[in-house]
């Protein structure tokens, strides 16, 4: 699972991963054609979108609720994240446009990281169903006068998707070298001008207001 996380848009699809793992579809073709493959499962097998959403939140919630600690423990924050985060609530107006639930993203934040972030700033775009570049668009209207517009993600795609959409040129495209990506997709925002790639030291001084 650890091998192919990376390209899981939504935590639902960790449920079909694991079927395709055991019914032998391999490492590199997940990797390669995720996209493909995911659509194709669902049809197959007969599975409902919204039903493995559904069932994917409520068993996450009933382990929340009988043990949090339980539940946190296989989790980790990357290292010096929290940090990074802390320094920037500390002087900007600060977002999370996540494919998480709002609710289990401040859990995370505040029992792992150690970081109290207003549930009102965070975005979930499983529930809402709006693009991020939408809920980005949103963000730039309610702060017209802002110095600038910066957006870190660990999903190339997503980034690709932002820098195609018209009217997001005022935001800054950034990459995090950890978490959902493939060499294979840090090699191509390096490519792109629209992107810059950034390791911890990068995201570091980007949040604490370092032009990188």
């Amino acid at each position: 699972m650890r091998a192919v996380r990376p390209v899981v848009e939504t935590g639902y699809e960790n449920v079909v991963q694991i079927r395709c793992l055991y019914e032998g579809v391999t490492v590199d073709d997940m990797l390669q054609s995720w996209h493909d493959i995911l659509p194709a499962k669902m049809r197959e097998w007969s599975l409902d979108r919204s039903k493995l959403v559904h069932l994917f939140g409520s068993v996450r919630d009933n382990w929340i609720a009988e043990d949090l600690q339980g539940w946190l423990a296989p989790n980790r924050i990357y290292p010096g994240v929290a940090e990074a985060v802390k320094a920037a609530v500390q002087h900007d107006e600060v977002y999370i446009v996540t494919t998480k639930q709002a609710h289990y993203t401040e859990v995370l934040l505040r029992d792992m990281a150690g970081v109290d972030f207003p549930l009102d700033r965070i975005y979930s775009t499983t529930v809402s169903g709006e693009p991020k570049a939408s809920v980005l668009a949103h963000l730039e209207e309610r702060h017209p006068q802002a110095r600038s517009y910066i957006f870190v993600e660990d999903k190339q795609g997503t980034l690709e998707k932002v820098a195609k959409t018209p009217g997001a040129h005022n935001w800054q495209l950034y990459l995090v070298d950890w978490g959902y990506n493939t060499p294979a997709e840090r090699e191509a925002a390096a490519a792109d001008p629209r992107i810059t790639v950034l390791g911890v030291k990068g995201f570091h001084e980007l949040m604490a207001g370092v032009k990188v």
